[in-house]
């Protein structure tokens, strides 16, 4: 079925035309439902890097005055809606690229392409929204001066992503980014970026000016790494690992250039004695199954309630045993395969060692018996967990939730919160004034009640602790890219009169 799905065979995208990479490398891309190779990328390296970031600095010089940065938001505004509008007429084609490049269900890549087109459009509208915002004036305790404020794009932005959602992450970045006035240089992930190439694709058809958004695909010490230590690229935003973070950190803090960083987390559900058991089961596997379990902000760590311990874990294994996993354009699919052979192996690392230190493999934990190639990993639910252990401590990416019991409310904040990553967390109760108290005691940047995992683009999104800082999505994800200038005039007629005249001498 896969292999029927012509794969595009694109080059960098530089300054508004396909450019082959200076070293002419390519990566192959492997399907991972068949571990088959069905194409390949370009590969960039230092030397495209310099070139793309040439390019992004020229779109912000053209013409002074006539620039992307200096136009109006309403100008950018009718390209972020055009990007929208494409995205939309090719939705097919887009989701069925991203589900064969990253193993995501169909019906989620399809609702992800969604949200693509709905992020442009919504950041298209916030860009005509900086219009009315320009010189917002300030009240001043003298009436001799009169102030206002420019709000101003930061520059040329690097914008890192990852593979779990290839378009909608760069998305995420790249439509904010592009309203504020930023030109940008998008480096996707090397493990799937089928779709960021057709955003592209998308621009060229356009007429996004020259040099705005310019993509490159390749691994990530030899073009991520040089784009994040770049002196003339102004800022840098990432989604991914936090040892990745880390070092992006620490190559931009050479520079004093700003970051923000997404990164990982180990977010806990927690499940109180007087839900409808069902309901919560359900939103149980999705907080950590949907996407094939690769959620940076995954509910991954079940606290429930030792009082309905056994019922609802009876209740989590048959919904878990529910779940098709499949082809994931297969239909009706709800898991497919995970990212890649390395990651394969990882996550069945985590599960033996799991095992290793006395942990109990309630369900799932192995290749389905059905399946005899891919990188599919039954969706596995572990008991019997230390929090001591590797799995509840440290985040898996993959389909594998791990279950504590707790006997009060303030056992499970404990719980909740012994955990460097501070990303997501859920509660699950009927009483809403339990709700409310366990929302203002988790240390997380997103808090879902009765419900895990909803996104949409007007809300912030982002974490604590060692899960990175700074917001995207919502208007925090268009002030991500935006400088604040400060002007202030005398306007008396009067000399300032601070020293004496010389002509009065």
């Amino acid at each position: 079925m896969a292999a029927s799905i012509p794969i595009p065979s694109r080059q960098l995208f530089i300054n508004g035309q396909w450019t082959e990479p200076i070293k002419k490398n390519r990566i192959p891309v492997i399907n991972p439902a068949t571990e088959q190779i069905i194409g390949d990328i370009p590969a960039a390296t230092a030397e495209d890097v310099e070139i793309a970031v040439t390019a992004a600095r020229a779109a912000l010089a053209k013409n002074r005055g006539r620039d992307w940065a200096s136009a109006s938001g309403a100008h950018r505004a009718k390209y972020l809606r055009a990007i929208a509008a494409k995205v939309t007429e090719r939705k097919v084609e887009l989701a069925k690229l991203e589900s064969i490049d990253s193993g995501k269900p169909l019906d989620e890549a399809s609702w992800d392409i969604d949200d693509v087109a709905g992020c442009f459009e919504y950041y298209a509208e916030l860009a005509e929204g900086l219009d009315a915002k320009q010189k917002a004036p300030i009240t001043l305790p003298m009436e001799t001066f009169k102030s206002h404020v420019l709000t101003e794009p930061i520059g040329v932005v690097g914008l890192i992503t990852p593979w779990n959602y290839p378009l909608l992450m760069a998305t995420w970045k790249v439509a904010p980014a592009l309203a504020a006035g930023c030109a940008a240089i998008l480096k996707p992930s090397e493990l799937s970026s089928l779709t960021c190439l057709e955003l592209a694709d998308v621009c060229r058809e356009v007429g996004l000016p020259p040099g705005v958004l310019n993509i490159l695909t390749g691994l990530g010490p030899d073009a991520g790494a040089p784009l994040a230590s770049h002196p003339h690229v102004d800022k840098i935003a990432f989604t991914g690992s936090t040892a990745t973070g880390s070092r992006i950190m620490a190559a931009a803090a050479q520079m004093v250039k700003p970051v923000s960083l997404e990164l990982g987390g180990k977010s806990p559900i927690v499940v109180f004695e007087d839900v409808d058991l069902d309901k919560a089961a359900e939103w149980t596997i999705f907080g950590c199954f949907w996407t094939n379990g690769q959620i940076c902000s995954a509910t991954s760590r079940l606290l429930v309630h030792e009082s309905i311990a056994d019922e609802f874990l009876q209740k989590l294994v048959s919904w878990t045993k529910n779940i098709k996993i499949a082809d994931p354009l297969e239909e009706g699919c709800r898991l497919g395969p995970v990212v890649s052979g390395g990651q394969y192996e990882k996550i069945l690392k985590f599960i033996s060692t799991a095992k290793s230190e006395g942990a109990t493999v309630l369900c799932g934990g192995r290749r389905p018996q059905h399946l005899n190639k891919g990188f599919f990993i039954e969706p596995t639910i572990i008991t019997d967990v230390d929090t001591s252990m590797q799995v509840w401590r440290e985040e898996v990416f993959g389909p594998v939730l791990c279950v504590k019991t707790f006997r009060s409310e303030d056992e499970a904040i404990d719980l909740a919160n012994d955990t460097h990553y501070g990303l997501g967390a859920a509660v699950i109760s009927n009483d809403l004034e339990r709700c409310e108290r366990m929302t203002k005691a988790l240390q997380a940047g997103i808090v879902w009640v009765n419900c895990s995992q909803p996104c949409f683009c007007q809300a912030p999104w982002g974490g604590n602790k060692r899960s990175g800082f700074g917001r995207e999505l919502g208007q925090w994800g268009l002030e991500n890219y935006l400088t604040v200038k400060q002007v202030t005039q005398y306007i008396s007629d009067e000399p300032w009169g601070w020293y004496t005249s010389p002509s009065k001498l």
